[in-house]
């Protein structure tokens, strides 16, 4: 009952939670059952410093600024002139600190009482100030003793209300002096400039996040790197975004497919005027004009009160006496669509400080990848230079707080876990074992055959670089030429030859004395310009033993969607396909979930623990196998260092693979750890955090540790260990397959809206039947 509820929220669309008491202590996170031994010992550093906070309460207060939902800038902007107007009457000598939305804190309490106070603040705007009504209320003490007290004992749960706290005193003065984006701080390239086209650069900045920790609070700080929309006048903007090396051989409008490429890139960014002299005002872009200046009229209302149609240029000539050099480009649509206000490109620039949110080509990725990759020791040594700039002792709002944060990086003891042994097929049964995350298969078989009756071989290179004789199969088979063109000459395939291979992923473990399901999960989202696309949930299953084989099932659901709302139809779905295989029903079911954001665990936790546990009962009315869920994140900021520059790996000075911590840097109480299982070959290693949210199984923390960290050798694309788990993975893999065949269907049907859920078309049968596995598929590793 609980579930059909939850998912009538969702369908809905409505917030689930908060649940009531005795739901939120059934779902308590387990705590951990002991730090893991197994491994060989190594020191490390981490990208994390510690914070002393002092024994106090410090004083919580609700502000409402209106208008409303305006962007935390500007709202940061009306609460440091607030402070300064009314510091006699209302702050005195408090430094209060603003998180940008709602919450202000102080040292000590503020005058009013638990009376809600209004204010009114002017602000000097251009052209005319800005008035801001503005009211504060008190909404309750906030206790850092207690925050102290729980990370000691480890007995109750962390109180988020502090750390919230915490975290705002620690940003407010970075907030203000920085250009925030998420937990990151971004400020103008100086001195350095890394263009990516398209109007795109690369901005560098830090990120900084306060974190309980083993017995203290913790400071994580890690460099970041993002992309802004380049400052520049509009016209070089679009130049960018169409490849026109110079403006004035264009002579003619633009082209359909040119207008659209434009209008894609700057639609919803902001500009600023340049025909107003000092006044530069700002708009933000809702279209792109078919016609051109010349040509785009408006209704122009006369100082007679008649209304006629003018021409944009006409208008610039009339009002500015502004002779437009390029009449013959289009014009941007700004403010709301209905309101017909047009501004030429030629007097207008793109508004600095502006985040990249739109996904970035596969050139500007890899142009990104290769200006911010760093070898570990260089990132620590930025790391730490950082911490040294920002002199977080001498900033006066840190110190109103009495807070302290000391200047060198974590020392942490990590273990670097043995590597699994691999076993192959073939007469002599041999076995590999990698070293740092690396095998060789040369002369190997795989560990069970499979015949393959229908196979091709086909030669797509020139005939003068391809000798038959090097292409010929070892069996003779059907040779089949195609005329390809002129330079290319043939191309030559053979077909029907049989093949055999054969792969055991790692030796036997306790875990498999019983039927064993490994479960991976993800949701990915379309990329944030569209919205209304759906997301993608996939789920796949192992189906033997190993486990080596997997089998998928795939849904789209509504945008933005964290929660896999069918989860429960889909793990039914991948039960039966488990019994089908094996003839046994799995006693333990492991799922590994991939991409939770941080906040929304326990939401999520809530929902797909149920989900899973009703796909068993629906199966069969007694059927209760043990479930252990953890959540496997990559995004995140912990870095670790080799403190020891001898056991550095390769030339990026990596830490080796297998290396995994769960102590200093990990929760106080809870079971969570990082592992990083594969080779970092490129940059600095980002080892994997691993978040165990429940837990019937009862593992210990060697065991799962121990589990993982083989099962990221059991991904069949390459004979490397992988960054997370092969069943996380593939699930990665179905869900991205299936963006795929939404584009595709969309451009098969012609039906871009009804397929991707744009408009009013949207039809929930033809999204299901674009991703739908077919059933010839459906046992077979296709993603893979």
């Amino acid at each position: 009952l609980f579930l059909k509820e939850i998912k009538t929220f969702i369908q809905q669309g409505l917030p689930i939670g908060p649940y009531p008491p005795p739901l939120q202590q059934v779902f308590q996170a387990p705590r951990r059952p002991g730090l893991g031994t197994v491994g060989k010992p190594i020191k490390l550093l981490a990208n994390y410093f510690e914070v002393e906070i002092p024994k106090m309460d410090v004083y919580h207060y609700e502000v409402d600024i209106k208008p409303d939902k305006c962007p935390r800038r500007v709202n940061r902007e009306v609460v440091e002139y607030m402070v300064q107007h009314f510091k006699p009457q209302l702050f005195g000598d408090r430094k209060p600190v603003y998180d940008g939305k709602k919450n202000i804190y102080t040292v000590l309490a503020l005058p009013i009482g638990s009376e809600k106070v209004d204010f009114e603040v002017t602000i000097p705007g251009e052209g005319k100030d800005r008035i801001f009504k503005v009211s504060i209320r008190w909404l309750a003490k906030v206790s850092w003793r207690l925050l102290q007290e729980t990370l000691v004992s480890g007995r109750l749960q962390v109180p988020l209300d502090s750390v919230q706290a915490l975290d705002v005193a620690m940003r407010h003065l970075a907030s203000m002096r920085y250009t925030p984006v998420g937990r990151s701080f971004f400020s103008p390239p100086e001195g350095y400039y890394h263009p990516l086209g398209g109007g795109r650069e690369v901005w560098f900045g830090f990120h900084q996040s306060v974190r309980p920790a083993m017995w203290k609070m913790m400071l994580n700080i890690d460099v970041s790197a993002t992309a802004f929309y380049k400052a520049q006048p509009v016209i070089e903007f679009m130049c960018e975004v169409l490849d026109i090396r110079n403006i004035d051989e264009q002579p003619k409008t633009l082209t359909d497919s040119q207008r659209v490429r434009f209008t894609k890139e700057i639609k919803g960014l902001k500009v600023e005027v340049t025909h107003c002299g000092q006044m530069k005002r700002k708009y933000r872009v809702c279209n792109v004009t078919r016609r051109p200046a010349s040509h785009q009229t408006f209704p122009l209302q006369l100082e007679s009160g008649q209304t006629v149609e003018c021409t944009v240029a006409q208008y610039f000539k009339q009002k500015y006496s502004l002779q437009l050099k390029y009449p013959h480009l289009p014009c941007l649509q700004v403010g709301q669509e209905q309101k017909h206000t047009y501004l030429p490109l030629e007097v207008c620039n793109i508004v600095a400080g502006q985040r990249c949110i739109k996904k970035l080509t596969d050139n500007q990725t890899s142009t990104m990848i290769k200006a911010t990759a760093r070898s570990a020791p260089d990132r620590q040594e930025e790391i730490s230079r950082l911490v040294s700039n920002a002199n977080f002792n001498l900033d006066p709002y840190i110190q109103e707080f009495g807070i302290k944060v000391k200047d060198d990086m974590a020392e942490v003891t990590g273990r670097v876990l043995p590597a699994p042994i691999l076993q192959y097929g073939g007469r002599n049964r041999a076995i590999a074992t990698p070293n740092q995350g690396v095998w060789d298969m040369r002369g190997k078989q795989f560990y069970n055959g499979i015949e393959i009756k229908v196979w091709a071989i086909a030669c797509f290179a020139p005939q003068k670089q391809c000798r038959e004789e090097v292409l010929k199969p070892p069996e003779d088979g059907l040779r089949v030429s195609l005329r390809v063109s002129k330079s290319w000459g043939y191309l030559n395939f053979w077909v029907n030859c049989p093949f055999n291979a054969l792969f055991e992923p790692f030796g036997r473990s306790a875990v498999f004395q019983q039927p064993v399901i490994f479960l991976g999960a993800d949701v990915t989202h379309p990329p944030a310009g569209d919205g209304k696309k759906p997301s993608i949930t996939a789920v796949v299953g192992s189906m033997d033993a190993h486990p080596s084989r997997y089998c998928a099932t795939v849904r789209v659901q509504r945008p933005r969607q964290e929660i896999i709302e069918d989860l429960s139809y889909m793990v039914r779905e991948l039960l039966i396909q488990f019994y089908k295989s094996t003839r046994f029903k799995p006693t333990r079911i492991i799922f590994y979930r991939d991409g939770v954001p941080e906040g929304q665990l326990p939401q999520i936790l809530h929902y797909e623990l149920l989900a899973i546990r009703d796909a068993c009962i629906k199966l069969e009315k007694d059927y209760q196998p043990g479930i252990t869920y953890i959540v496997v994140q990559k995004r995140h900021h912990t870095r670790l260092f080799c403190a020891d520059k001898s056991e550095r790996i390769g030339k990026s000075g990596n830490i080796p693979a297998g290396t995994t911590v769960d102590t200093s840097i990990t929760h106080p109480f809870e079971f969570d750890f990082y592992l990083c299982s594969h080779a970092g070959i490129q940059g600095t290693s980002r080892p994997s955090h691993y978040y165990v949210l429940w837990d019937d199984n009862r593992f210990t923390a060697d065991e799962l540790q121990i589990l993982t960290y083989q099962l990221c050798h059991t991904y069949v694309r390459c004979t490397r260990s992988v960054s997370i788990p092969a069943p996380a993975y593939y699930a990665r893999l179905v869900a991205f397959r299936a963006r795929y065949h939404l584009v595709d269907k969309e451009h098969d049907s012609g039906e871009g809206s009804h397929v991707s859920g744009q408009s009013n078309g949207r039809d929930p049968q033809a999204l299901a039947k674009a991703v739908q596995i077919h059933h010839d598929t459906l046992r077979t590793m296709y993603f893979a």
